[in-house]
């Protein structure tokens, strides 16, 4: 429930420290043990030292494994990941710098990402017992309370399920969620709690007191439009920062640390279509004083450690993301001084921990076992036949019947929808990503997790109506993600893709029409030979285009289709959508999907 602000003050005036104070020490220790607030025990000592340890962008990982493989998780680079992992890293550092002086924080992206996430979600999720039994604990919940985590910002994809299962997961969880700019809709007061004050004992002198405040990414009114509109809103960063970090200093907090669901850079993917950017942690530490270090979260990078210096007070900003799925912990070690009764931070460092060196936690991976067996027999199901193999080793730069494979669903599932109806008589095309370049079907028995390994993510799908004009501007945003080529230069296949760092799954296939892409031509005038039925498309013309809803509320900033008409939508996730196409048709005929093709050229000769 939306926190009103009865609740909140009188939340404040019970603990005498904001929302839910802790009432004891923390990292493990006896709460008999700890002073009371400003308490001293003898002569205060001059110093002292905290721990502050982090994760973020976990997506439902707790096992080293991988659920669209069935196999241990491996890449290039050779991570591990999962919380089993990060739990042996977390009790090594705890042990370092003494658990009563330790906390553990997460920055968000939580309940979303793999198909063990998926399970309690969808199949039997957290929300209601299936079969008269009562609803199951969701694995990431189990973790998580077992590390002691003692908070968690809400990450974007925490929504992707709905409120209703965010809700239960955050009832399930013995630590708070927090996010300062997660606003209930109708009131403005904050839907979830905007910070937690936490208490450190240290013998002989005051508690040092931390004030850990949430931030989520404004994002969400877009890539959940559909989950949360009416519902929450979502301001930006900043703004909500400069409200509460006043606020934690004058409860009296020696330590403000921020844990953001926000990357570093301000960058934005979503255009100028909310005014507040996504990637804003910098920002928050150049323009908020009185922030001591942030936790960064959602870009799926890792930085040991950043420094940004706040441009009102001149003081240093240490910040410090931790890759993502568990693959690394972040380490923030405080040094702090006792001046005139009260705690000051004089120094900050960070940096990270490999998950790969250190063997899983058993006790955490003993813990989500049965429910891990269970996933594992949902995802090995067979659910239909492929007539040959198909595989996305080379989407990213060649046409491949994998990629038409997903479109074609797509086409089918709007094609269908629309029948009879003022629309039908309209051309359907589909866009599609190489989301996953490991992604594969086999020829002969196919199984779920075969399927769903094509699309990792829990978008849905929308219908909506473009002219030929905007399909051209589309598909010219789209070829932004490759690197400017001239005629005759060596081509790296290594580097031909992601220029300006544009990650795979901000890069679109259309299906419906035929065209090259001219790489040695800039940006804005690469599409060359744009077909449709085999005649150049009318620029005026109206085809309906099957879309993602994180494409079509305006990710990664692709033009037109954020505010084009929507003829139609639905509340399955695609990959669903795929697996009941595969049931239905019994056979997947790579051989079907011809017709349409796309190709890369240079100077009009085709470059494969």
């Amino acid at each position: 429930m939306p926190i009103d602000r009865r609740t909140f003050l009188n939340r404040t005036a019970a603990t005498g420290a904001g929302v839910a104070l802790a009432s004891g020490a923390v990292g493990g220790v006896d709460s008999a043990e700890a002073a009371p607030l400003g308490g001293h025990h003898g002569r205060a000592p001059r110093t002292a030292s905290l721990r502050v340890l982090g994760t973020t962008d976990t997506h439902g990982h707790v096992l080293n494994w991988d659920y669209f493989t069935n196999a241990a998780y491996d890449d290039a680079t050779h991570n591990d990941v999962g919380l089993a992992k990060v739990a042996t890293l977390v009790e090594r550092a705890r042990e370092e710098a003494g658990r009563h002086r330790t906390l553990l924080v997460d920055a968000g992206d939580i309940i979303q990402g793999t198909q063990l996430s998926y399970y309690y979600a969808r199949v039997d999720p957290i929300t209601g017992g299936t079969k008269g039994k009562r609803p199951p604990k969701h694995p990431m919940a189990l973790a998580m309370n077992h590390m002691k985590y003692d908070a968690a910002a809400l990450g974007n994809h925490e929504f992707n399920y709905g409120i209703p299962l965010l809700r239960a997961f955050e009832a399930q969880c013995d630590f708070p969620l927090l996010a300062a700019n997660a606003l209930d809709a109708k009131t403005l007061k904050p839907a979830f709690e905007p910070y937690v004050v936490k208490r450190v004992h240290v013998p002989g002198g005051p508690d040092i007191k931390v004030g850990i405040l949430g931030l989520t990414n404004p994002g969400i009114a877009i890539w959940d439009k559909a989950n949360v509109q009416g519902k929450m809103t979502f301001p930006g960063l900043v703004e909500q920062a400069k409200k509460y970090v006043p606020r934690l200093r004058s409860l009296g907090c020696d330590v403000v640390f921020c844990t953001d669901h926000s990357g570093l850079d301000g960058a934005t993917t979503y255009g100028d279509a909310i005014p507040y950017p996504e990637n804003a942690s910098s920002l928050v530490a150049q323009q908020v004083p009185g922030i001591d270090a942030i936790l960064v979260g959602h870009t799926h990078v890792e930085r040991p450690s950043s420094i940004v210096t706040n441009e009102q007070t001149g003081k240093q900003v240490v910040l410090s993301e931790p890759l993502m799925w568990g693959m690394r912990l972040s380490v923030f070690d405080f040094a702090l001084e006792l001046r005139h009764g009260r705690w000051e931070v004089t120094s900050v460092t960070a940096g990270v921990r490999d998950a790969a060196t250190v063997p899983e936690d058993p006790q955490v991976a003993a813990l989500v076992r049965s429910e891990h067996d269970a996933v594992v027999a949902y995802v090995n199901q067979i659910v239909g036949t492929c007539a040959a193999a198909m595989d996305a080793t080379d989407s990213t730069y060649k046409d491949t019947p994998i990629i038409d494979f997903v479109n074609r669903v797509q086409s089918d599932t709007v094609t269908k929808a629309l029948a009879g109806g003022q629309y039908a008589s309209l051309p359907v095309l589909s866009e599609a990503s190489p989301f996953s370049r490991t992604a594969a079907i086999p020829a002969g028995q196919v199984s779920l997790r075969d399927v769903a390994g094509l699309y990792v993510y829990e978008n849905t799908l929308e219908a909506k109506i473009l002219t030929g004009a905007q399909v051209k501007d589309y598909l010219e945003w789209s070829a932004q993600y490759f690197a400017l080529t001239a005629p005759g230069d060596p081509v790296d296949l290594a580097k031909i893709t992601n220029a300006n760092g544009i990650p795979d799954f901000s890069y679109d296939v259309l299906s419906g029409v035929s065209y090259d892409i001219d790489i040695a031509q800039p940006v804005g005038s690469r599409i060359t030979g744009l077909t449709h039925a085999g005649e150049p498309v009318d620029p005026a013309a109206q085809f309906v285009l099957a879309v993602n809803n994180y494409r079509s509320g305006g990710g990664s900033g692709y033009p037109h289709v954020a505010t084009a008409p929507s003829v139609w939508s639905s509340s399955d996730e695609i990959r669903n959508t795929i697996i009941a196409w595969v049931q239905a048709e019994g056979t997947i005929d790579p051989a079907a999907f011809g017709g349409d093709s796309w190709r890369l050229t240079r100077a009009g000769t085709p470059l494969f």
